[in-house]
């Protein structure tokens, strides 16, 4: 009997939130990137030095910063929270990439944890053109977690 099919979802419809804060109209967030190193090494006893005497062990877990960006608005608050790190201390905050379906419901979400500005890039101005002023944000984080 056959089922349905599961089409997979666009990925244009997303929500950025901040402690609660939803902050919409990004046009892009890239970053939900996790690796794990692999540690390589040869038992002291080994008597053959060839590659496939190697052995393999699961390193730590790196993850990507998360990176926003967004047409320009009145609101400054993407500002002042990497003011906040310049002023003598990062305000860390957790926050979730929250992806939509076509009905703006949400699916999944991707929470990060501990996460804190670490670069801010202001609009270009250029007067020759009428595209939409962009502001970039840079997060660093502790992890994240896919929220069903």
């Amino acid at each position: 009997m056959a089922t349905g099919r599961d089409d997979p979802y666009a990925q244009f419809s997303f929500l950025l939130q901040l402690e609660g804060v939803t902050i919409a109209g990004f046009s892009e967030v890239i970053g939900l990137s996790a690796e794990i190193d692999v540690v390589e090494y040869r038992e002291g006893n080994e008597s053959n030095h060839g590659v496939a005497d190697l052995r393999k062990l699961v390193g730590l877990m790196k993850y990507t910063n998360i990176v926003c960006k967004h047409g320009f608005a009145a609101d400054a608050s993407l500002w002042r929270w990497i003011r906040s790190a310049d002023a003598g201390g990062a305000q860390r905050q957790s926050g979730s990439i929250v992806l939509l379906d076509e009905g703006r419901n949400k699916v999944l979400s991707w929470s990060f944890h501990d996460g804190w500005p670490v670069k801010w890039d202001g609009q270009e101005l250029n007067a020759e053109t009428n595209e939409v002023a962009i502001e970039m944000l840079e997060i660093a984080h502790e992890g994240f977690a896919l929220d069903p």
